[in-house]
């Protein structure tokens, strides 16, 4: 497949990108910590079962961010495919159980679903130098200060990030490699 045909969420195994999926029609989704911690316990299953390793992250509240490389397939799909495809059955079954009002906005009418959490075809950008990797950690790490956003006064007080693994060492959820290592 020649690279203008690639689509840009597609990922080769090995290699590091720069990597953002988001909320269809941009809803605020990933507002509920509780759906920030599907997120994370998805990758944590990757990086656990040597299917990822993930160098820095964001959670936002209608999209995330992420630094990190595939290591292989989980099964039949891809890294990233399972990662999308369970972290969108697992939304369905907390708003099933605890926001049924919620799920309408999420309805698909395409014939292989039911409902649709992401958005088609998120962005994955190969990052080339430790120099382009830095830029974007820099980058997914100011996200939660924006003025759009205001989620945070300091980059490493948003929990939902890799900030303060990068400023202290902390790896509160246990997924994180530094890109150096």
């Amino acid at each position: 497949m020649s690279l203008f045909h690639r689509r840009q969420g597609q990922m080769t195994n090995h290699e590091i990108y720069f990597f953002t999926v988001t909320i269809n029609n941009f809803h605020c989704l990933l507002e509920n910590d509780e759906l920030k911690m599907l997120i994370i316990n998805s990758l944590g299953y990757l990086v656990k079962n040597k299917l990822a390793m993930v160098y820095g992250f964001v959670i936002m509240p209608n999209h995330i961010h992420l630094i990190w490389k595939t290591l292989g397939n989980n099964g039949n799909e891809t890294s990233v495919g399972s990662f999308m495809k369970f972290t969108a059955h697992q939304f369905q079954k907390y708003l099933r159980t605890f926001e049924p009002n919620k799920l309408v906005l999420y309805k698909s009418n395409a014939s292989d679903r039911g409902y649709h959490f992401w958005k088609r075809d998120p962005l994955a950008i190969p990052l080339s130098s430790i120099y382009i990797l830095e830029q974007k950690l820099d980058y997914i790490h100011k996200n939660p200060l924006q003025e759009r956003w205001q989620l945070a006064d300091l980059s490493q007080s948003y929990k939902w990030s890799s900030a303060r693994f990068y400023e202290d060492g902390v790896d509160e959820f246990n997924i994180l490699t530094h890109y150096r290592d």
